[in-house]
């Protein structure tokens, strides 16, 4: 699909001698030739753009491109931290994943955190997320939106399995556009399923059974026990291919374009952890990682993997991306994997969302960047803003339990005095202990 994107007025990046025009909004309008060749500066290396949208690849790749070995591995040990007393390692992904992904022009990549010995037998799990854009544009019919969807997931899965990963999460509202910034409930709304009967969730059991693998499938859920209400929900599907159980999303989005609370509401299913075969795992949807004790939550609970899947676009919010789940991994002292949809995804309406900008009919640009990170402050770098792409990691659970030891955050925090300050401020007659100076 083709992609428009809004330009706002551009400021200057230089990188080493060579200049590219940057987008307020974190994101890039591509380079122009002939202002480089007045500027007398040097050409952009072309592999560091998208060629359909502009958009910059990564972060990672223009730090590849420029830096040399000795200063880059420096600047990276910085940026993305140590995994006992390294950067975390990239590992070779098996030739038969490799092959999948490469027929079907998408990424794979494959991480290791380890743990240090320490008695126990390590719990090591290999698990992954998933990013990707639409495939059929958002005028064709609503089957065959999904369907095309349900066979890029295939294939995903296909390539996570080969490469050995255990569980695997999509995207949020994977099965979709993401549809919620136009506030028109049709055809949108017809996109939502039963979560334990939907055939996104038939897929998924399909694929869970064949690979012996837990999938995350975030929904449009349509609660039919409940007068047909709607949800944003994720669905957990056990490796012998049945429904654990679901999650709802915490917290829903009122800002810019992100009109969702048109659809639904706040979840009302708690902070659930879902024990698998393969670890104990949560799932914090996407608006939920901006509020930090909905992260402590599913700690609390022991959740050992949170997933963030998401839908978010650079005008908001690219500069939190790669702080925030990696702020709640070290926090709480558990593996966070956050993805993030890719492409600019355009409606058949203009709308406007009463923040003052012009009416338009896209959110802008989802810059994908999906990653992995730690509980000891290391994360792997991240797929690309551009490329649809599964990011897997080999991890050794026991790595939580040695950084809960290390860090004490847990025996150090003070829940109780949480907790009694939380009642008090939901009181109606709360005072803010303020201590004024008397000078005043």
């Amino acid at each position: 699909m083709l992609s428009r994107l809004r330009r706002p007025a551009v400021s200057v990046l230089r990188v080493g001698t060579s200049a590219v025009q940057a987008r307020f909004s974190g994101g890039y309008d591509g380079f122009d030739a002939k202002k480089n060749k007045k500027a007398k500066t040097s050409p952009i290396p072309s592999n560091l753009f998208d060629a359909k949208s502009g958009e910059l690849h990564s972060v990672e790749r223009v730090l590849d491109t420029y830096v040399p070995e000795a200063e880059r591995i420096a600047v990276k040990k910085i940026l993305y931290g140590l995994n006992q007393g390294k950067l975390v390692e990239k590992i070779g992904v098996p030739a038969a994943a490799t092959a999948i992904a490469k027929a079907n022009d998408f990424d794979i990549s494959l991480s290791k955190f380890e743990a240090a010995p320490d008695g126990r037998p390590p719990r090591v799990v290999r698990f992954g997320v998933t990013q990707n854009c639409i495939v059929s544009p958002t005028d064709a019919p609503i089957e065959e939106q999904y369907l095309t969807l349900e066979a890029k997931h295939e294939k995903f899965v296909d390539a996570a399995a080969a490469a050995g990963c255990n569980v695997l999460c999509f995207q949020e509202a994977w099965t979709m556009p993401f549809a919620f910034c136009t506030r028109e409930k049709l055809p949108w709304s017809e996109f939502a399923e039963c979560a334990e009967t939907g055939p996104s969730v038939k897929a998924c059991q399909r694929w869970a059974i064949k690979h012996n693998m837990v999938i995350v499938s975030p929904i449009l859920e349509r609660d039919h026990a409940h007068g047909g209400t709607l949800w944003n929900t994720a669905v957990v599907i056990g490796n012998n291919g049945n429904v654990i159980g679901k999650h709802r999303k915490n917290h829903i989005p009122r800002v810019g374009d992100f009109n969702e609370s048109t659809y639904y509401m706040e979840g009302n299913t708690g902070w659930p952890v879902f024990e698998t075969a393969f670890g104990k795992i949560a799932i914090n949807i996407c608006y939920g990682r901006h509020h930090p004790l909905n992260w402590m939550t599913f700690g609390l609970n022991g959740a050992e993997i949170v997933f963030n899947p998401s839908a978010t676009v650079g005008a908001l919010s690219e500069p939190m991306w790669p702080i925030e789940a990696r702020c709640a991994a070290i926090a709480n002292n558990y593996f966070v994997a956050g993805n993030n949809r890719i492409g600019t995804e355009t409606f058949p309406n203009e709308f406007t969302s009463a923040n003052k900008q012009p009416a338009h009919k896209d959110f802008g640009h989802f810059y994908g960047s999906s990653y992995i990170a730690g509980p000891d402050s290391s994360r792997a770098e991240g797929l690309s803003r551009v490329r649809d792409g599964i990011a897997i990691a080999e991890a050794d659970l026991n790595l939580n339990r040695q950084v809960k030891d290390t860090w004490v955050f847990g025996m150090t925090a003070r829940h109780a005095d949480y907790a009694k300050n939380l009642t008090d401020y939901t009181a109606m007659d709360f005072k803010p202990q303020v201590i004024r100076d008397p000078t005043l």
